[in-house]
């Protein structure tokens, strides 16, 4: 799937998930995430976002979803745990 220019990405954290260990903030490219005062991971600069990858990838709870941004498009949510395979492509 070919990368998707800057800003035309959802990035989805589920804080539920996220354990709070900064490798999506420490290595994101675009600082497009940041830890929130609870200790999560957090998009603040959604529109930097290049759509490299590397947070959903090496999440190791699996707790960020990057989807392209589409009018009306919204971060799902799942009550149940991570998402699973299917939920997320």
């Amino acid at each position: 799937m070919p990368k998707k220019t800057k800003g035309q990405t959802l990035v989805c954290v589920y804080p539920d998930w996220c354990k709070g260990c900064g490798l999506c903030v420490a290595f994101c490219p675009g600082k497009v995430l940041e830890m929130s005062v609870l200790g999560k991971a957090e998009p603040v600069r959604e529109e930097d976002c290049i759509n490299c990858g590397f947070c959903e990838l090496h999440c190791p709870d699996f707790a960020i979803s990057i989807r392209p941004k589409e009018k009306g498009a919204s971060c799902p949510t799942f009550p149940s745990g991570p998402p699973t395979e299917s939920e997320v492509c």
